[in-house]
């Protein structure tokens, strides 16, 4: 069976599409494509059925390192299946799971889903009706299943403030958690993917209306540009939002007993320091 070695997991907003790129550029290490199949998690997904899924990693070359990095394994309750799903296929591989700190992650998170039509309120409104801004970045609670599965000597814990402050010692850091036999190296010019600079709401039939050449076209010649940039504005976050005192103690409250619970599993993680500055001494 032509099955994934490893598997970054999550969490999302965590820099994980940064790493799996930096990883796919390395030589003897295979990324699958797409990178986030979230075969194990999604329902649809995983309705295609196990050759499917062993299909993405077909083209790898004989002793490579397959991987493949889905956020959707760590996002609980949503995806109550993921795991009995993957044990049942995968034994024993090697996990990497990516975390940041969870104050900030909820706000990225809060951006990302705006963006996407998914969330359309204010971001204090949000937290009554998506548990899930708060769920996901609990990480302690999101990975100890997985450590109760394969043991934390299984998972690698990393952090976004990690990466960015020590790019090639993060990754070579990686290559040794999987067993890569060479060198790695950090290419700078694909750092930091799947940034939402523009914090762009997407439209209904976005690719149709907008994200083709034919529609550019017509609408530049069609919509004067004064009012092509207050449309754009209408459908744009022009400041990062920021969390409110109150929800900010409280989620601090929260995510301090959660990082506990996620030292306890990774004590000498030096992640659990980087990500949680708003619990430093």
């Amino acid at each position: 069976m032509t099955l994934p070695d490893f598997l970054i997991i999550g969490a999302m907003k965590c820099g994980t599409s940064t790493l799996q790129t930096q990883l796919a550029a390395q030589p003897g290490i295979f990324m699958s494509d797409p990178k986030e199949p979230n075969f194990f998690s999604d329902d649809p997904v995983y309705a295609k059925g196990l050759d499917w899924y062993e299909s993405l990693f077909a083209a790898a070359a004989p002793g490579d390192l397959k991987g493949e990095a889905s956020t959707h394994y760590t996002k609980l309750p949503t995806y109550p299946e993921t795991l009995p799903r993957l044990r049942a296929v995968l034994p024993g591989p090697r996990l990497i799971y990516m975390i940041r700190n969870p104050l900030v992650r909820v706000v990225s998170h809060y951006i990302h889903e705006w963006t996407q039509g998914v969330i359309t309120g204010d971001l204090e409104a949000a937290f009554d009706r998506h548990p899930e801004l708060t769920a996901y970045s609990r990480f302690g609670e999101q990975i100890a299943p997985w450590v109760q599965a394969f043991g934390a000597p299984n998972i690698l814990l990393l952090s976004l403030e990690e990466m960015k402050a020590d790019p090639q010692g993060v990754l070579n850091r990686a290559g040794a958690f999987l067993g890569h036999a060479g060198p790695l190296v950090w290419q700078a010019e694909k750092a930091q993917v799947n940034v939402s600079a523009e914090r762009m709401r997407r439209l209904p039939l976005q690719g149709l209306l907008i994200d083709n050449p034919v529609a550019t076209a017509l609408r530049r010649a069609l919509v004067p540009k004064p009012i092509r940039t207050r449309l754009r504005a209408s459908r744009q976050i022009k400041e990062r939002p920021a969390l409110a005192p109150d929800r900010r103690r409280a989620l601090e409250a929260i995510f301090a007993a959660d990082r506990e619970r996620l030292a306890a599993f990774f004590p000498d993680a030096p992640a659990l320091s980087a990500a949680y500055p708003f619990l430093a001494a």
